[in-house]
């Protein structure tokens, strides 16, 4: 006697969610916010939102505040520039105040004299902070715990403590008695071995798994092949954010390169602009031209900025580098 064929009960059809209610639960179960959506339900967490918010506003403001009165009070007269009230934007630009800036501030040879001592800056602190971060975080040399200790407690010490024995020591180099007064090494020496950069590619070599130099190690490396093969590609990243910290700290320094460097020829934009504010100078330029070069000189830092901020957030959160 066959037996009939039952079907099987069918099952019910799960309830259909939209893809937006399912999208935004992913959204709020995997975002990270100062305040919860939970918490924005709440009349407590809605003040605190908007408070953030407005604490937020103001800082961006009050940060953007003086960039736009460089570049707008540039385009205006000098009258224009002192009344009260002050205007928003120029009556009349003067767009000719930029050109002239360029050409009475000679703004060629300065901008040259400081990407060169930029550009030295950053080959000689990427050398010495890499190599002595490498050594720190792999090598293991003797005395590793008192010389990461130095270097923290040298970030405790204002660089102006040590002004005065950094120009003796650069006015009568130590065993080859040389002066390097008048001389970019003068500046680029004493911020070759900067603590913060070491410490940051160090915090960043340390991430790296260790099974990847034992592995080069059984393949033949040496200590030299794994540092230029393995860690220095890998630590790109760190590299950058070393890179750009080192170009915007060389661009606008100012009170060495002032005291090192006394040929004009030399000086770098910011001890030219100085130079010709009317202090030291019988003969001042006019403020608004100041200004305009002012606003020149701040642009090369922003565009490096911009273009590589990625790079930079990345490194940051891949070094735990925390501002």
């Amino acid at each position: 006697m066959a037996l009939p064929i039952q079907n099987p009960p069918l099952m019910p059809a799960p309830a259909k969610k939209s893809w937006f209610r399912r999208e935004r639960s992913t959204e709020e179960a995997s975002g990270r916010s100062l305040v919860s959506p939970l918490s924005l339900r709440r009349p407590t967490g809605r003040a605190l939102y908007w408070l953030i918010f407005v604490l937020l506003l103001g800082t961006t403001v009050i940060t953007l505040g003086p960039i736009y009165w460089m570049y707008t009070g540039a385009l205006k007269s000098s009258t224009e520039l002192f009344q009260t009230p002050p205007t928003l934007w120029p009556a009349h630009p003067l767009w000719d105040n930029y050109s002239n800036a360029w050409d009475v501030l000679s703004f060629p040879l300065y901008f040259g004299n400081t990407l060169a001592l930029a550009v030295g800056a950053v080959i000689l602190q990427l050398v010495v902070s890499a190599t002595a971060a490498y050594s720190l975080s792999k090598l293991n040399p003797a005395g590793k715990g008192i010389i990461q200790f130095s270097f923290f407690c040298t970030l405790m010490v204002p660089p102006v403590a040590y002004l005065i024995p950094q120009f003796v020591n650069i006015s009568d180099l130590p065993l080859l008695h040389i002066s390097l007064i008048n001389n970019w090494a003068g500046v680029w020496l004493p911020s070759a071995a900067s603590a913060f950069n070491i410490l940051v590619l160090k915090s960043f070599f340390d991430s790296i798994p260790a099974e990847l130099a034992d592995a080069a190690r059984l393949d033949g490396a040496n200590a030299w092949q794994l540092f230029t093969r393995i860690m220095l590609p890998l630590s790109r990243p760190a590299l950058a954010v070393v890179t750009i910290f080192t170009v915007v700290a060389s661009w606008k320094d100012f009170l060495w390169p002032l005291l090192v460097l006394t040929d004009s020829n030399l000086q770098p934009l910011s001890v030219a602009i100085f130079r010709q504010s009317g202090i030291n100078s019988n003969s001042p330029l006019p403020f608004t031209y100041l200004i305009a070069g002012l606003a020149l000189a701040s642009v090369p830092p922003i565009i490096l900025f911009l273009v590589f901020q990625r790079q930079i957030i990345r490194g940051i959160n891949l070094t735990g580098l925390r501002g």
